[in-house]
């Protein structure tokens, strides 16, 4: 079972959905908000917005995240881990062209990382 205390500080990072329930807009529709978070820190680096009925992030979208933590951080991690759950094809293999090597995992295995930032999502964007 993965840990924060397993990693150092940038070592490795997590790709999640932070949202359960697409984020409704009126003017431009339904997202979902991909984060990476750093696996030590539990600190969320960045997140990209993609329209809730496309089925990953694009590759323009994918270098974009992946370059809005690399200019937070100032490097980039060695693992990259991305639920098996999800569809990342384009983020895994713009990781994996970046050096990152890239892990799938259940998602499960992830919730000891994700779980505190998704109810805090879920409380601030939560529909009426």
């Amino acid at each position: 079972m993965l840990h924060p205390s397993q990693f150092e500080v940038n070592e490795a990072w997590i790709a999640f959905r932070l949202n359960h329930a697409p984020v409704r807009t009126v003017r431009d529709g339904d997202f979902n908000c991909i984060a990476l978070m750093d696996a030590a820190s539990c600190f969320i680096l960045c997140f990209e917005f993609a329209a809730a009925d496309a089925t990953q992030l694009s590759q323009m979208q994918s270098r974009r995240l992946l370059e809005k933590a690399r200019s937070h951080k100032q490097q980039l991690p060695r693992t990259l881990f991305v639920p098996t759950e999800d569809a990342a094809d384009l983020l895994t293999s713009e990781a994996t062209r970046q050096g990152i090597d890239v892990v799938r995992v259940a998602e499960s295995e992830l919730l000891i990382f994700v779980g505190e930032a998704r109810e805090g999502f879920a409380e601030r964007f939560a529909g009426p």
